[in-house]
Parts: structure tokens; sequence; C-alpha cells
């Protein structure tokens, strides 16, 4: 399919009436991709509590999961149905489920009530997220569309580091089931702001449903996730039932394949996902979200287990790593904006962060706090130019009629590659120590589930060891996460679409 998005009339075109400004836009497309992200981490500083009030710390990782597994599979349907009945109208859908199935969330008195409310809560939440991409693309001019995707970039960063702080502060003062019951006056703020969004220019797209492509699709996003959260726990044991839920993932991917290239409206869009500049910038995303989202999960580890920094400095320490990927995405959105250059951001950046990501390799054992949140400024700052260029780069590639096919692309693409990034990035971490000393593998386990006894009973020679290993075994993991955004860079350098 050949680049329509220049052809298309939208907002701000001779004939269409001119965008509204900032204010009239923004707020509208930022409060449910706000409330859609934090609810994604929100919830981390409150499992203890909710594990000791159901009694069922084994299964409390459900909570987590299935809010992923269901955000993931709602991306590319909310995105075919938007384009089919109006992002706005759909936007409201998904508010309406989101909202209920928070106070539904609240409620819930066991792991298994409140997986479900989870489930639910996911399936609105993917359509929060993917929509208000699509929504952009929608209320935005194609060469303005950079400058708002980088606020939408810092406030998803913003979301995520302020999650685990407002889930705690919550938790402790209201109970666990405060951090659900917020979403409520928050969800009715952004339904109302939603209605002040201009009403949609252009064509829809006829509906079919493709109910076999949503249940394939739907088998094997739940057992590819699933399969991985195995390879996280790295127990020989979880081995036999990860490698069976990976091989049904494929199966059912293949199957997938298949069955959308006979659909006459197939809900994965893969003449879309078969032009150059969709392909490379959504392996772009996956690579991004395994780099960042294995960063931001790991380091604090490196950070306690290793370095011996206490939760407040690790903390501090990170603080420049979100404000470098905000401002790098507020910066990068104006720069594409001002000069209509797409790829060289990302190309440029990722070259600064894969060198980052090697010095982490080599020489962070050796640096300060100082030194190691400059380097955590730097790798954000280089990280940031990516995602607003990948959903501007797909968006255009697509036109106007397939934004919300185009922003789920990008969506499902970066929760696949995080998760993916995530597993594999724990793998080699633990098999590096498991060939280096079992008992290393042993207590760093111990460690990474924060069981702060786990060296008792061993002397400081046997800990001094064991601690070298687990920094060797950090090297690799550091080169894991260099090696992601290399293929980045790659898929950025060759991506067709070099400016907007």
């Amino acid at each position: 399919m050949s680049n329509t998005s220049d052809q298309s009339p939208g907002p701000g075109s001779p004939g269409v009436p001119k965008h509204p400004g900032f204010l009239a836009i923004f707020p509208s497309i930022m409060l449910p991709m706000f409330l859609a992200v934090v609810d994604q981490t929100i919830i981390a500083t409150a499992l203890p509590a909710i594990a000791a009030a159901t009694g069922e710390v084994e299964r409390v990782s459900w909570v987590v999961v299935s809010y992923l597994i269901a955000a993931t599979i709602a991306a590319p349907v909310y995105g075919r149905l938007g384009d089919s009945f109006g992002r706005r109208r759909v936007m409201y859908f998904a508010l309406g489920i989101f909202i209920g199935a928070s106070v539904l969330c609240a409620a819930s008195t066991t792991i298994l009530t409140l997986t479900a409310a989870r489930v639910l809560q996911g399936l609105g939440g993917g359509g929060l997220m993917t929509l208000s991409q699509a929504l952009v693309g929608e209320s935005i001019p194609p060469r303005e569309r950079a400058r708002y995707q980088g606020y939408l970039a810092a406030v998803a960063v913003c979301a995520n580091s302020f999650g685990p702080i407002a889930g705690g502060i919550l938790t402790e003062h209201f109970g666990w089931q405060s951090i659900f019951l917020v979403n409520l006056p928050i969800g009715l703020v952004a339904f109302y702001l939603v209605t002040r969004l201009p009403p949609p220019h252009g064509e829809r797209l006829a509906w079919r449903a493709d109910p076999g492509g949503a249940v394939l699709f739907a088998i094997f996003v739940a057992t590819t996730l699933l399969a991985l959260e195995q390879v996280q726990r790295v127990d020989i044991a979880n081995l036999p039932i990860g490698g069976a839920l990976l091989a049904a993932g494929i199966i059912a991917l293949v199957a997938l394949i298949w069955h959308e290239n006979r659909a006459e409206s197939p809900l994965i869009p893969l003449s879309l996902l078969r032009q150059s500049a969709i392909w490379h910038s959504d392996a772009l995303a996956a690579c991004h979200g395994a780099a960042l989202v294995s960063l931001i999960t790991f380091i604090p580890v490196y950070l306690e287990v290793v370095r011996g920094f206490s939760p407040s400095a690790t903390g501090l320490v990170l603080v420049p790593l979100t404000v470098g990927i905000g401002v790098g995405s507020l910066v990068t959105g104006r720069l594409v904006n001002a000069s209509g250059r797409l790829t060289i951001y990302p190309v440029i950046g990722l070259v600064i962060a894969t060198a980052d990501f090697l010095v982490l390799a080599l020489l962070a054992d050796n640096f300060g706090i100082a030194a190691l949140a400059a380097l955590l400024l730097v790798n954000g700052l280089s990280m940031g130019t990516v995602m607003g260029v990948v959903q501007v780069s797909v968006q255009n590639a697509a036109g106007q009629m397939r934004l919300g096919e185009a922003a789920a692309s990008v969506q499902f693409s970066r929760s696949i590659g995080a998760a993916f990034g995530t597993a594999l990035v724990a793998t080699v971490l633990f098999a590096v120590l498991s060939m280096r000393s079992p008992d290393a593998a042993h207590v760093f386990a111990a460690m990474f589930e924060h069981a702060h006894h786990a060296s008792a009973g061993l002397s400081a020679a046997q800990m001094g060891i064991i601690q070298a290993d687990i920094k060797i075994a950090f090297r690799a993991a550091f080169t894991v996460m260099a090696l992601f955004t290399a293929c980045g860079f790659l898929l950025a350098f060759t991506n067709p679409q070099k400016r907007i």
C-alpha cells in the first residue's frame, strides 16, 4: 500500500477547519493514556498488602500478568473498532469498561475475583492506550504529530514513575482498594475531556467481525506472555510448562497468519504490516521496549544487590533516567516538527544508548552515585528519541483511515518486545550465574525476590565470591540490552521513511 497520509485530508488541510489549540486537545488525549499506563505500575507497591488480605501470595502475580495479557489482546481490537465506528465514540466505551472494572477490583475479596476484574480492566486499558495514540493522528496535522507524540511519551514515563509512589501512599493510608477507586474521579474527568475533542473528518473503514482472528490472537498473546513469565522464574521445574506454552503460542501464530491472509476484514492488518516503513517501525518499538523495560526492571536489582544501595538511593539514581526520557521525547518531537526529519533522531539516539549500555556493562562497578545517575540521564535522553518517531512514522505510512490499526500495531509490538526482552535478560542473567556457581544463582534468586535473609549463614569470603559472580552476570545482562538497542539502530537506519 502506498503512503496515503500526505494525500488524505486532515485537520489543518485546505478545506478542513484548523484544529483547536493545545489545551483543547492534549488534556483530552493525555488523561486516558495516563490512566491506562499508571494502572500497570500503581499496583506494584500494593501487591504485598493484596497478598496479605487474600492469603494467596503464590498467585499474586496473576493480578499483574492478567492486566498485561488483556491490554495486549485489546489493542488491535480497539484499533479496528475506532477506525470503523469513530475513535472518540469507542474511547467512551473503553473508559466505561475501565471505570466499571476498577470498582469490581476494589470490591474483590479473593485473588481469583481480582484477577477476573483485572482482565476486564485490561480490556479497557488497552483501548485507552491505542485510542489515545490514534486520536493524535486524527486531531493533529501530520507535521505536528511528532510534538504531541513527544508529549504523550513524556506522560507515559511520568505515569510509570508516579504509579509505584502513588500506590504506596494510597495503600499505606487508605488500603489497597484505594488504588482502584482513585480511577473513578480521574476517569470521569477523562470522560468529560474527550467530549471536547473536535469531530472527526474523513471516511471510515467498513466493519466486518473477525471472531476467528480474535480467538487465535488471544491464544497467541496469552500463551506467549505466560511462557515468558515462566521463563523469568528461572526454575528448571517450570521449563516443561513454559516450553508447552511457547509451542502453543507458535502454533497459534502460524494459524493466525494463515487465517488473517484469507479473512475479508482481518483483525491483524497483515497488508499494513507488510509495508517496509511500518514493519521497520514496529520492530524498532519492540527493540526499544525490550531494552528500556529490561533496564527499568534490572537496574534497581543491580544497585541494591550488587552495589548495596538503599531503596531511597536507588530511587534517586533512577530519577535522571525518567527525566531524560521525558526531555528526550519532548525535544525530539519539537525537532521533527521543525525539520520534518524522522529517523535521524533515533539513529543518533540509539548509537548513544548502545554505547551507554556497553559502558554500564564494562565500567558500572567503578562508578559512584553521581556517575551512574549521569549515565542513566544520557540513556534516558537517547532512548527518548524513539517512541514519538515510531508512532508518527507508522501513522504517516498507514494513512488517515487506518490510524487505529497503526497505533495498535505499535502498542502490541512494544508489549511483546518488553515481555520477551525482560525474559531473555533474566534468562541470560541466571544462566551465567548457574554456569559460574549454582550457589550464587540460588542466593541471587532469593535476593531478587527481596528475601534479605538469603545471605544468612554465609561467611564474608563466600559472600564476596558470590558478589563477584553476580557482577559478571550483570555485565552479560547489560550487554544483551546493548544488543537490543543495536538492533533498533539498524532498523531505524534502514527505515525508508526518512521525512514527513
